[in-house]
């Protein structure tokens, strides 16, 4: 019987959440690079060129990837013949685990987590409960795979009740672009196919926790059923020219993960759950002579990378922008954005609209008129940072307050990620407004062009909180023009077409 002592558990849990906020998967840094040295589209290119320099200033300082750091998912196989030193549970010690990595000195982690879900939703300020899955299994070991999955790709999850005789690569050819670019392209599908509904979604879940390794199947060739259906939905899913960010381009998936369980002979249930570019899982196992050991990354794996500055990138002074310079934009233009831009997420927006309807003033030092604000929700700072991480959130949540900012707040501009809407296109079009898109996955890039930052309202929301920051040369595309073009239509629709005569 091997003795399995409940700190190690916990220690082990909280280290590798710590390990995995900041270190990217070596395999996942490999294929992200490959997809950058092929791109064609120029923004793609860039797109993922902000992700690996990202990653590695990330591995580099210890910092989060992203600042969205996720709702945490453990799968934990505890052989028959352990037994523990404690009469704690399982979930209690993951959640002990969690509770310390999110609350490391040296690296805070944004905590995410609300509760009650459907009415409330006050922060847990733990980042627990976690989501735990566990399984009794032969041996004398336990096995733990762990992962920290963002909010913008988990909710991009989809599942159907396909018949027999349905084509599961059809239904992910039409359900693919139904997820928008929320869940940061390029990434991974995890694919459930099986079992129940229920069973399906964690299969696909599961099966993110596995190796990239589809460049082996199409250098060698499919070897069995399986291998062929993934390498057919990886060529599928890339066809679709949806590309890094949504911009459009050649990669969309860098890999696509398949489980399988019998399931009834009248069912075909399928799941789909993309992982974006913050893909932060990890495997590790306990043996009862001691907590896990996690050897770094050499840093060598990262590619070091410079963006290039070209004559089209255009420097904007955004204290005192006026009408006519933001008209004078296109869709697709890459801008350094420099001055002074409110942030504003969810919970904020909420209450602006809650204000706003019962006729009171908006707080001290909130006005939007003539400015911009950017969709985030930074991570805690340490040492001598103004801000922690602090990249993009996804911008479709916020497109029903878009009429109230634009109409009655006087906003002219709107940062985020992903595309939005066709009616919140429309209402940007009537206001001769703009909408400009950071990169999803490089928070920590983004953060230090933030000069100086400051709380101006509801800072009981924590993260959610309005802040002003001072950026300096930030990084973003013209993705809604004022004239309504949105380069999430006009990229994929073309990269499509140039894709197909490459085929």
């Amino acid at each position: 019987m091997t003795l399995i002592k409940s700190e190690d558990f916990i220690s082990s849990v909280a280290d590798s959440l710590q390990f995995i906020s900041y270190y990217h998967p070596v395999d996942f840094v490999e294929a992200m690079h490959q997809a950058y040295l092929k791109e064609e589209n120029k923004a793609a290119k860039d797109a993922i060129g902000q992700i690996l320099i990202n990653s590695r200033m990330c591995a580099v300082g210890k910092r989060p990837i992203c600042q969205d750091t996720g709702i945490i998912t453990a799968f934990v196989k505890v052989g028959m013949e352990c037994q523990f030193d404690s009469d704690k549970t399982i979930q209690e010690m993951v959640d002990e685990g969690v509770i310390r990595a999110y609350s490391n000195a040296e690296n805070p982690l944004r905590k995410s987590i609300v509760a009650p879900p459907a009415h409330g939703r006050v922060n847990t300020k733990t980042n627990a409960p976690a989501i735990v899955h566990m399984e009794l299994v032969k041996g004398n070991k336990i096995d733990i795979h762990i992962a920290a999955k963002g909010g913008g790709s988990e909710n991009k999850s989809k599942m159907a009740m396909l018949t027999p005789a349905d084509s599961i690569v059809e239904w992910l050819e039409k359900t693919v672009p139904l997820m928008g670019a929320g869940w940061c392209p390029p990434g991974i599908l995890g694919i459930g196919i099986g079992g129940t509904i229920d069973k399906a979604m964690c299969l696909a879940k599961e099966s993110l926790m596995d190796p990239i390794d589809i460049h082996t199947i199409i250098e060698r060739g499919p070897e069995n059923k399986i291998e062929e259906l993934r390498l057919e939905i990886y060529q599928a899913v890339n066809a679709l020219g949806i590309g890094a960010q949504g911009l459009g381009g050649l990669t969309t998936v860098l890999d696509v993960k398949i489980k399988e369980f019998p399931t009834h002979a009248a069912s075909l249930p399928v799941a789909v759950i993309p992982n974006c570019a913050a893909a932060r899982h990890l495997h590790f196992s306990l043996d009862g002579t001691g907590p896990a050991l996690l050897t770094p990354p050499d840093i060598s794996n990262w590619p070091e990378i410079t963006l290039e500055a070209g004559e089209s990138i255009k420097k904007v002074n955004l204290d005192g922008i006026t009408p006519a310079e933001v008209a004078s934009w296109k869709a697709g233009d890459t801008l350094l954005l420099n001055g002074k831009i409110l942030t504003g997420r969810d919970a904020a927006h909420k209450r602006i609209q809650e204000l706003v309807e019962s006729g009171q003033p908006l707080p001290d030092g909130v006005d939007f008129n003539g400015r911009f604000i950017y969709y985030v929700g930074p991570v805690d700072p340490v040492g001598d940072e103004v801000v922690g991480p602090a990249g993009p959130t996804t911008s479709t949540r916020m497109d029903k307050y878009t009429e109230l900012m634009l109409g009655k707040t006087g906003l002219i501009g709107m940062i985020g990620k992903a595309e939005r809407g066709d009616a919140t296109i429309e209402l940007i079009k009537h206001h001769k407004a703009v909408y400009l898109m950071a990169v999803g996955g490089a928070a920590y890039l983004v953060s230090k062009a933030i000069k100086a930052s400051r709380t101006v309202a509801f800072a009981d929301l924590g993260m959610e909180a309005i802040y002003e920051f001072e950026v300096e040369d930030m990084p973003v595309t013209v993705a809604v023009d004022s004239r309504g073009e949105a380069v999430h239509k006009t990229g994929p629709t073309f990269w499509q077409k140039e894709i197909a005569k490459l085929s």
